[in-house]
């Protein structure tokens, strides 16, 4: 009888580790979500292993330039890595360097920087009538105005997956 309970309170310990470890943050992977700002409702949750990339691409409404932004998964976070303001008159943009991407944000013109390095954790993305913003990640491409409609924001989060996650399903 003794062994009984023993082996149960063992069965119940081994149990309650996995459960814990399954907590635990899996090394080399970064949790994307997508929701809407008012909802809370989960437009899209996908693990993504380093190295692989989330695009953003939208329509600046300042200067009429088709922008894309890649960033790539490291860490429990995203990078963005590179981002072009693509030229209306379907020429290469200019090659710019990282240090000169937020003042062109601002006063525009077509350019393309890579190597940027900037840390994303949290962002908040509010959808105009002309923006259009879309992220593509692996095959499933989100269109942020069909999600949210005019007016709308969608959050996307990044951070660490856990072991559980990582799972296939």
């Amino acid at each position: 009888m003794k062994a009984r309970i023993a082996l149960s309170g063992l069965f119940l310990l081994l149990l309650i580790g996995l459960g814990a470890l399954s907590q635990a943050p899996a090394a080399g992977t970064t949790r994307v979500e997508l929701t809407q700002a008012d909802t809370g409702k989960t437009i899209l949750s996908i693990v993504l292993r380093d190295g692989e990339q989330a695009v953003l691409t939208w329509r600046n409404s300042l200067f009429g330039l088709d922008v894309t932004e890649v960033f790539q998964a490291q860490a429990g976070m995203l990078i963005l890595d590179e981002v072009t303001f693509a030229d209306p008159r379907g020429l290469p943009p200019p090659t710019v360097s990282p240090a000169a991407v937020e003042d062109l944000y601002q006063t525009g013109g077509p350019f393309t920087a890579r190597g940027l390095g900037k840390p994303v954790r949290r962002v908040i993305y509010r959808v105009s009538e002309i923006g259009d913003p879309k992220m593509r990640i692996r095959d499933r491409t989100v269109a942020f105005k069909q999600e949210v409609g005019f007016g709308g924001a969608v959050i996307l989060t990044a951070s660490a997956a856990t072991l559980h996650e990582t799972f296939p399903r």
